[in-house]
This record gives structure tokens, sequence and C-alpha cells, in this order.
């Protein structure tokens, strides 16, 4: 058996390589490898009796670039920000945005009339009224007690 001198600086090492992992598997990365983190819009829900209504975030998107599908259990958006690519002599270039393709599937907490589903682009926010099924609503039933 060897004998093995202890390395701080190897532990050390080795922790970082096991968080970087961790967070590789954590946060998806964009297609194109180390270009950054892949862009997903942010998402907020509301459900009411009569609809689910979803917004997302979509800043810089035009909305002809948008593909939304809808079943009776989920939507999918997906789309693209696409890079602008500007040409200086002078100077440096930085940015801190996020590019490239995106989809996003949001399963429902209800089925939804997928055929009746509504979007509205404005502001860089994506609102979406999903109806729900005639099924899915709230029906009050009298339920009657045998004494």
């Amino acid at each position: 058996m060897n004998i093995v001198r202890w390395d701080p600086f190897r532990e050390i090492d080795e922790i970082q390589r096991e968080m970087n992992r961790m967070f590789d598997r954590l946060v998806p990365r964009a297609n194109d490898g180390d270009l950054g983190f892949a862009f997903v819009p942010a998402v907020e829900m509301h459900d009411d009796p009569e609809a689910i209504t979803l917004k997302l975030e979509l800043p810089g998107l035009d909305a002809n670039d948008l593909d939304i599908q809808a079943t009776a259990e989920a939507i999918s958006i997906s789309g693209e920000r696409r890079f602008e690519k500007r040409s200086e002599d002078k100077g440096v270039t930085r940015s801190e945005f996020r590019y490239g393709r995106f989809q996003r599937v949001i399963p429902l907490p209800n089925r939804i009339q997928h055929d009746q589903v509504k979007a509205e682009y404005k502001d860089g926010i994506l609102t979406l009224t999903l109806p729900k099924a005639e099924s899915e609503k709230a029906q009050l039933v009298k339920v009657n007690v045998v004494s």
C-alpha cells in the first residue's frame, strides 16, 4: 500500500469539480456550448374558476418568432431570440443578453378547451387565456342526506 501525502488544494479542486457538475445538471446550457445559459422565459400562472391565465416574459422577441401549441393538458411555447451582429472598429462590446432557441412546456392543473386559447403579446409579455373544459369547471351538486 502506497502512502499518499494529503494535499488540501487537491481536495478543494475536487469540491469545485463536483459543484460545477451539480450546477451543469441544474441549469440548462445553450446549444452552442460555452455561450452561456439557455434562455428560459419566466412564467406566471393564475387559475380561476373559468380559465387559466399564463403570462410569460419574452422581451426582445417579435410575435412572429413565437410558436404556441396547445393540448388539453399542456401548453408548449417555443421561439428564438436572435443575436444582432454589430461591427465596431474601436472599443469593446460586452453583452450579457441570452440568445438562442427556447422551448417551454407547461403542464396545466386542469384540462382546457385547447381550440379556444387566446394569445396577446404586448410590451414583451405574452398573455395566454386558456378556458377550462366544461367538465373541469367547478359545478355545484346538491347532495341528499338519507336519515
